[in-house]
């Protein structure tokens, strides 16, 4: 998906603005990466050092979602200077069709059920399992995007998804009765299955919010720009985050964390250090994610979230001492496998593509 939508550009303006997009897949791929991978940690370190608050939980993995004013407000003052240089009308305060920020706000419903049953889940099983049962979200992208994106499945496409599958089957060979100390068999199941469900919910949350894009661009009668991707993170944040305050209040969070902080086994200091940045890296996390899907497809943002569960347990093991087996190995090898086929097909398609526009120009120039 294009970041503007344009009739005809010089060819120097094209090749810069394929520059900017290249460098903006780029940009959110390293915020989905490092989000997914940091998050992860510092949640499990959470629960690893005495941490028991799901409703807390699930609300920091959107509740700094205040952190997106600070761009927002950076992209109107410099829309609102460009309209006055102009002397054209007053520059819009949002871009975002209202339609599609009444949309964000049932994605943001789902995010905050989604993120609930995530950390409900993590309290009952060991990290491996939960891994692989997060990782099952690619399986679940793949068929939700072919039914409300049409997304098109390539050999390359099916190989990798086979792969990472493959990879997360076999992370979780060793851990199959491998019960955390004080759960019930029970109890285990039940964290199987609110995992499990919100590996569902996710594959069917990126497909909708790649929908809003294309709705978006299709009747929006303004450029689709990266700003957008903020405003509609920013939605999705907050009512996920109302979503979640509301569930700590019922629950009696707020009152919760000072003795919990107290309790917690690295230091009171620690506690609020560890929740805070978990907050911040789950916001780079959510916005790498909804910044691939509006940068390239739906597909893409799935196959990088299942490509960095394995490195995310390599990174299990350098910081938080975990052990490291041979399946963990195996599925690293599978996963990168199955990331360098896919990146390799996509690289190919472009070049193709590329080459036939050149062409194309060339045969219209000497026409």
């Amino acid at each position: 998906m294009d970041l503007e939508t344009h009739n005809e550009s010089p060819p120097g303006r094209s090749k810069t603005k394929t520059m900017m997009q290249r460098l903006l897949v780029a940009l959110n791929c390293v915020l989905l990466g490092i989000g997914v991978t940091g998050a992860q940690l510092l949640t499990r370190l959470y629960y690893s050092k005495g941490g028991h608050r799901q409703w807390l939980s699930s609300w920091l993995q959107s509740g700094a979602w205040p952190l997106l004013l600070i761009p927002l407000a950076a992209s109107y003052a410099t829309r609102r200077a460009r309209a006055r240089a102009h002397g054209g009308a007053a520059a819009p305060v949002l871009l975002t069709p209202p339609r599609i920020l009444l949309a964000a706000v049932g994605l943001g419903l789902i995010s905050g059920v989604d993120n609930f049953l995530y950390a409900w889940g993590l309290e009952f099983l060991p990290v491996s399992t939960s891994a692989i049962l997060i990782s099952t979200q690619l399986v679940f992208t793949v068929f939700f995007a072919f039914l409300i994106v049409r997304q098109r499945l390539t050999p390359a496409t099916v190989n990798a998804v086979v792969l990472l599958t493959v990879g997360a089957i076999v992370l979780g060979l060793h851990a199959s009765s491998d019960r955390p100390p004080g759960v019930t068999r029970g109890k285990y199941w039940l964290g199987f299955a609110l995992t499990l469900g919100a590996a569902l919910l996710y594959g069917v949350f990126m497909p909708l919010v790649e929908l809003a894009y294309k709705c978006a661009a299709a009747g929006g009668g303004r450029a689709l720009t990266y700003a957008v991707v903020m405003e509609v993170q920013l939605v999705i944040g907050f009512v996920a985050t109302v979503f979640c305050t509301v569930g700590m209040i019922v629950n009696k969070d707020f009152q919760a964390i000072p003795r919990e902080a107290k309790q917690f086994e690295l230091g009171e200091a620690r506690y609020y250090v560890v929740i805070v940045w978990a907050a911040v890296l789950w916001q780079f996390f959510f916005l790498g994610t909804v910044g691939v899907i509006f940068c390239v497809h739906t597909l893409l943002a799935g196959i990088l979230i299942a490509v960095f569960i394995p490195i995310t347990e390599v990174a299990a093991v350098i910081f938080l001492h975990e052990k490291f087996s041979s399946e963990k190995g195996v599925a690293l090898v599978l996963s990168l496998w199955g990331l360098a086929s896919y990146s390799y097909s996509e690289w190919s398609e472009a070049r193709t593509r590329a080459k036939k526009k050149v062409e194309v120009d060339e045969e219209a120039q000497a026409l």
